[in-house]
């Protein structure tokens, strides 16, 4: 894999076509440190069992393409079968009048102690209607109840403004961050140019 020199203290230019984003890691270490919220009346959470890989792609795009999620979109289908249909991982849909409207997709470690929050997300149209709550408090019930020991997540600066501070309200504790680079998905054709419209596009083909 290239690598490239990094500045420690000061800038480090990206090679053309990279996007960079920085990215924060949290845990929460027992059930009673985190927030509980029961479902709002409407919502049900469903599991996926078996999953359709249609159902979570649309979704998935549908509550990130806006801010730029690109991992699963680039993933090949038969790689994303395999990882969502693997030993411990579970996807879960909450779902409103029949319609998905929020998604999260769990990775159990070391034997289901580590319970990895791959992807959480809800579409815009339940903000402020305490979904998102109901969904992680109902994600931390299921993964102690199953002995795991620590639930954790990670969410980076492309992602909604109110993201890092909605993890940290339902308990979980920042414990480290890192810089993630990749190749614009946009520019990859994984994404629409539009996506991402907080995140330049920087084209090298167009010149400056």
């Amino acid at each position: 894999m290239p690598t490239i020199p990094l500045l420690l203290d000061g800038y480090t230019d990206l090679p053309p076509g990279y996007i960079a984003d920085v990215v924060t890691y949290l845990e929460l270490n027992a059930r009673d440190g985190g927030r509980s919220a029961p479902l709002p009346a409407g919502f049900t959470v469903v599991e996926q069992d078996p999953i359709e890989l249609a159902a979570y792609r649309a979704l998935y795009r549908r509550i990130g393409e806006r801010w730029l999620w690109f991992e699963r979109a680039r993933m090949p289908e038969a790689e994303l079968r395999a990882k969502l249909t693997a030993d411990g991982a579970r996807v879960l849909f909450l779902v409103k009048d029949g319609e998905p409207v929020g998604l999260a997709e769990l990775q159990a470690e070391r034997d289901g102690a580590d319970i990895e929050v791959a992807m959480f997300g809800v579409v815009e149209e339940t903000t402020g209607t305490g979904a998102a709550s109901a969904l992680m408090s109902h994600v931390l019930d299921i993964s102690f109840a199953a002995g795991a020991e620590r639930v954790w997540l990670h969410t980076c600066h492309f992602d909604h403004p109110a993201a890092l501070p909605f993890y940290r309200k339902m308990g979980f504790r920042p414990w480290k961050m890192a810089i993630e680079l990749a190749k614009d998905p946009r520019l990859e054709g994984h994404l629409p140019r539009e996506a991402g419209p907080h995140v330049p596009l920087i084209d090298p083909k167009a010149g400056r």
